[in-house]
């Protein structure tokens, strides 16, 4: 049987099975198909989409979440079995504040309903990108587990605002464990899961898909300058430092990466 053969039924009919509904007491769908919402469902699902260009996902794991703005709690987060380069705005799930959906044609899977519910309510995170993406993750498996802030002109921009999560306790398939990693945050927009992987935050998703992918570029710069053995030519941290407040003062170059992979998409059409 060749590896790429068609999904089994099991899985055709997990996608097919309608989901459980949490009971709101506003009107899901109303909410769902609101312009504001449906704006953010674009974006995220465009996100998903661009994380995948750029080899930034993996199978079918790993989540992008963006809270609604208002006082309901809900965000929205793409779904379980789904391929990120499939992904387009009608696929995204609305959940309530626990993780719970709303509204929306699929499930949700439980390591994302506990990481993601648990950074918007406890942390207060608008947008929640969290992946395996490969260089990222090869820090979190070495000492110091993290990305040198201070080495290339990318992780600069960095400078002071990253964490580091050092408890690796296997997948979060309870509240405890995504509880656990919100509060490891402690207030940071990047945080380095051990031996696991990174959350990244943002105020909105193009501004949290920019930072995702140069923290991808700066892991993957310092992975390639540590492989030489040659010696590291950090810059000082009050430079770092500066770089990060320049790059934090001029964010339109943010928005403008998101819309130009929007243009240049194959599929854009099928998403306006």
């Amino acid at each position: 049987m060749s590896a790429f053969a068609e999904p089994t039924a099991a899985l055709d009919a997990e996608r097919a099975a309608p989901a459980s509904v949490a009971e709101p007491a506003f009107d899901a769908q109303d909410l769902y198909r609101s312009a504001v919402t449906t704006q953010l469902r674009h974006d995220l699902a465009l996100a998903l989409r661009a994380a995948a260009l750029h080899g930034l996902g993996e199978g079918v794991c790993n989540h992008f979440s963006v809270m609604l703005p208002d006082d309901s709690g809900c965000f929205l987060i793409n779904p379980r079995g789904l391929l990120w380069s499939e992904v387009k705005a009608d696929d995204i799930v609305l959940t309530d504040a626990s993780g719970q959906r709303l509204a929306g044609r699929h499930e949700v899977e439980p390591t994302a309903m506990f990481i993601h519910a648990a950074i918007h309510r406890v942390a207060g995170k608008a947008c929640v990108l969290h992946t395996h993406m490969p260089y990222a993750t090869a820090l979190t498996l070495v000492a110091p587990r993290t990305l040198d802030t201070t080495l290339s002109q990318n992780a600069m921009r960095f400078h002071g605002r990253v964490m580091i999560d050092p408890d690796y306790n296997g997948l979060a398939l309870d509240d405890s464990e995504g509880l656990r990693i919100a509060h490891a945050m402690d207030g940071a927009d990047v945080v380095f899961l051990a031996n696991h992987g990174v959350v990244v935050c943002g105020t909105d998703v193009a501004y949290a898909y920019d930072d995702l992918y140069y923290l991808e570029r700066a892991c993957q710069a310092e992975v390639l300058a540590r492989s030489t053995g040659l010696p590291l030519k950090p810059a000082a941290p009050a430079l770092a430092a500066h770089v990060g407040a320049q790059v934090e003062s001029e964010r339109l170059q943010s928005t403008l990466f998101l819309s130009l992979i929007h243009i240049s998409e194959p599929t854009r059409q099928a998403e306006i």
